[in-house]
């Protein structure tokens, strides 16, 4: 039984690391979505093929993360079937005991890790420890964009049928969502920073915008034809500017 309870300590070292690459990654400007998918495919040493990730590797500081996740991944896939064969070999009777315990312990980790609250706990202790401990240089944003609370810089891949796919730059209207666009990388063609309002974007080009967290997450999953989504985001981004509006002018008197 100590065997299965040391599986179960070292697929939860493994979900933790792969969280806190997902993280790492999310800080040096990647959306949520991606960010965790590339995390777990380099851990994984599956699905690291695509162009995606070869865009990923050209920048360094996430060239140096995804590096220690492929290396920790290959020590954690060993570890882990090591100490599963130590498990099952010789259990006799108790073979279908501990099978019993390592699935509830599965399961038990696997909810814990979808779970929201716990999620809204240990994403923001993650952020505080990379950016006091690590040699990374992963505050470049925050210090040079001055982004503070929930503001993010994200890289969005344009999806097929995604809502931002086929639209200008005009027609999208992000500013009145409170989102900016920085700029647009297509395959095979220069980086255009501050597009013009008459670009057109394509299924795979790269979309980098500048926003709050929880609005870029949502743009990088809405789908087209999704105008409601589109008007709430325009109507909540004016009642936060006219809150942002009372509290200038508040700081002004007290001035």
């Amino acid at each position: 039984m100590v065997s299965v309870i040391s599986l179960l300590i070292v697929i939860a070292l493994s979900m933790l690391v792969i969280r806190i690459g997902a993280v790492a990654l999310l800080m040096t400007g990647l959306s949520e979505e991606v960010a965790k998918f590339q995390s777990l495919s380099a851990f994984s040493g599956t699905g690291f093929t695509t162009t995606e990730s070869e865009s990923i590797l050209n920048v360094p500081i996430r060239r140096k993360i995804i590096t220690l996740l492929i290396r920790l991944g290959s020590v954690g896939v060993v570890t882990s079937i090591s100490t599963l064969l130590l498990s099952f070999v010789g259990a006799g009777q108790a073979t279908s005991e501990r099978l019993i315990v390592l699935l509830i312990g599965v399961v038990g980790l696997y909810f814990l890790s979808r779970n929201k609250a716990f999620n809204r706990v240990l994403t923001p202790m993650i952020e505080k420890i990379l950016s006091r401990y690590t040699s990374l240089d992963l505050r470049d944003y925050v210090s040079l964009l001055h982004l503070k609370e929930d503001y993010r810089i994200a890289e969005i891949d344009i999806r097929e049928h995604a809502w931002l796919a086929d639209k200008t730059i005009e027609e999208l209207d992000l500013m009145e969502e409170g989102v900016l666009v920085l700029g647009v990388k297509r395959t095979g063609e220069e980086y255009v920073g501050v597009p013009p309002a008459d670009l057109r974007l394509k299924p795979k080009d790269l979309l980098v915008i500048y926003g709050k967290k929880h609005r870029l997450d949502e743009l990088s999953k809405r789908e087209s034809g999704n105008e409601e989504a589109h008007d709430e985001a325009k109507a909540q981004n004016k009642i936060d500017q006219q809150g942002q509006r009372r509290q200038m002018e508040r700081m002004n008197k007290e001035d």
